[in-house]
């Protein structure tokens, strides 16, 4: 009986320590009013589609006049493109094909790019935006729905003690992000709309993976690639001018640049870059004619890249 209460006071004092370790145990490391952020939704795409065979062979056939007269070996070697160099195919790929006719040759460049957000509080989807954002930027052209949700996006992702960095910002992306706008800027230059003009020279140079193929080209005498400054009546038909899309993917814009190949050759550009979910396509379709004083058709040419746009987005939606 004279260790009860000993007993009694050592079953205390278990209870005590149970109970300030229990399920309340990191109640003191927790800080009142503090929320958990939800992870943001991932990207619809986990991979990218073979570039050198999405684009069919009928297609193919009406974007590259003359291959079809080639014989069939050349033909096939023709149709099966080159894959451009890529350090991470799960993130960017690309494929060009060049055709030579009797009366002008044709190359076409396809890119694909899936965005990936680093940023647990941005989705895929939002960092995609402002990569394609900064796209129609270096065109020349902007989009409102995309630009406010850009803006928005940094809003939130840039630290509020310092404003001039941006640390949540993934550098892969980033890389891609500043080549697409490189790439945009060389072969994607021209005016927003009528009387507008861009605020830096246009570089045509080639990259040697198909980017902006004009063949050094300088750009034409009569302004900075504007469409349809062939001197005809198409010169005057703002509906070829550079502009937004509609009904093409997410968000979607086409380009128009007329260049000088050498001392009066002059060839055409005709880029269509759509965004789709957290990928981005990039489309470049040339034509240059072997006569000096032929002007390639900026109608035409639009025309068969939008097609093959919409082909594309189609085939992103299987």
């Amino acid at each position: 009986m004279a260790y009860v209460p000993g007993i009694a006071l050592m079953a205390a004092l278990v209870v005590g320590c149970s109970a300030s370790t229990g399920t309340g145990g990191s109640a003191p490391d927790s800080k009142p009013g503090e929320a958990t952020v939800a992870a943001a939704a991932p990207g619809k795409y986990r991979t990218l589609l073979d570039p050198c065979r999405a684009v069919a062979p009928s297609s193919l056939k009406d974007l590259l006049p003359g291959a079809a007269e080639l014989p069939e070996d050349q033909q096939q070697k023709v149709y099966d493109g080159t894959a451009t160099v890529t350090y991470d195919t799960d993130r960017r790929v690309g494929c060009r094909w060049k055709s030579e006719a009797p009366g002008s040759s044709h190359t076409l460049f396809v890119d694909f790019e899936r965005v990936v957000s680093y940023d647990p509080s941005v989705s895929d989807d939002d960092r995609a935006r402002e990569v394609y954002a900064k796209k129609e930027a270096a065109a020349g052209l902007s989009s409102d729905a995309d630009a406010a949700t850009s803006d928005s996006t940094k809003k939130q992702t840039l630290p509020a003690t310092d404003p001039a960095s941006d640390s949540t910002s993934d550098p892969a992306t980033e890389s891609a992000a500043d080549s697409a706008s490189g790439l945009a800027s060389h072969a994607l230059s021209g005016p927003a709309a009528k009387g507008k003009k861009t605020d830096e020279p246009t570089d045509d140079s080639t990259d040697g993976n198909g980017h902006a193929s004009t063949d050094g080209g300088k750009a034409d005498d009569t302004g900075t690639g504007t469409a349809g400054s062939s001197g005809d009546s198409e010169g005057s038909d703002e509906s070829l001018l550079p502009r937004t899309l509609d009904g093409l993917g997410d968000s979607a814009f086409l380009n128009d640049l007329l260049t000088r190949a050498g001392s009066t050759a002059k060839n055409r550009t005709v880029s269509v870059v759509f965004r789709t979910s957290n990928v981005i396509v990039t489309i470049q379709y040339t034509e240059q004619p072997t006569v000096s004083t032929v002007v390639p058709d900026s109608k035409e040419l639009q025309e068969r890249a939008r097609s093959l746009a919409q082909k594309l987005v189609d085939k992103f939606s299987e």
